[in-house]
């Protein structure tokens, strides 16, 4: 990826600004529940985990339209690249949003609210981990059908710091796999070695 740094300024602040959101997004909603799910802090503070929950989703949610703004406005003060800038690319780029936009949407139905924004680190379990689509075809597609969101949106747009930022959110989300997977594994294994027991 390093021949796109040909085409733009990675020390424009649009540029660095939407590298900070990038990172700062995932570590923050991880660092905020394993606090939660160590202290109760929220759940206490608001009187319920799921108050807590949807409080925290609703910031999540916060951060997540400023980071696209900051995506996008990256895009806008970079140069275009000529060989993106065709039809047939706009059409590839329409098509990663459409399936982007499917496992996004479809995820966030199979898991609920409280399933998306991390109700688990609030006590808030399902029966079971999900299986049912997307989650039968891939593994994080919410994670995935949101890189191939920005990816989409990147290429629609012939855009090179697009394209080197979509490559960061790949990375940050490899990352946040990484730290969050071990952890959801081991509470449903707890749960089905100890169905009796509720949070």
């Amino acid at each position: 990826m390093t021949w796109l740094l040909g085409y733009m300024d990675p020390s424009d602040p649009c540029f660095v600004a939407a590298v900070f959101t990038i990172i700062f997004n995932p570590l923050f909603w991880n660092v905020v529940a394993r606090w939660e799910q160590k202290t109760r802090k929220l759940s206490q503070a608001m009187g319920s985990p799921y108050l807590a929950c949807y409080v925290l989703g609703g910031v999540i949610l916060l951060l997540n339209i400023l980071r696209s703004h900051c995506f996008t406005q990256a895009m806008l003060s970079q140069p275009r690249m000529d060989s993106l800038d065709s039809p047939m690319a706009r059409l590839v780029g329409l098509l990663l949003l459409g399936v982007g936009g499917v496992l996004v949407l479809s995820s966030f139905f199979a898991l609920g609210f409280t399933g998306t924004f991390l109700g688990d680190y609030f006590g808030i379990l399902k029966e079971s981990r999900v299986t049912t689509f997307p989650f039968s075809i891939l593994d994080n597609p919410m994670y995935w059908g949101s890189t191939a969101n920005y990816l989409g949106w990147a290429v629609v747009h012939a855009s090179p710091a697009g394209l080197l930022l979509t490559a960061v959110v790949a990375l940050t989300y490899v990352v946040a796999i990484l730290y969050e997977e071990p952890f959801t594994a081991e509470i449903y294994r707890r749960k089905t070695s100890q169905p009796d027991k509720r949070s």
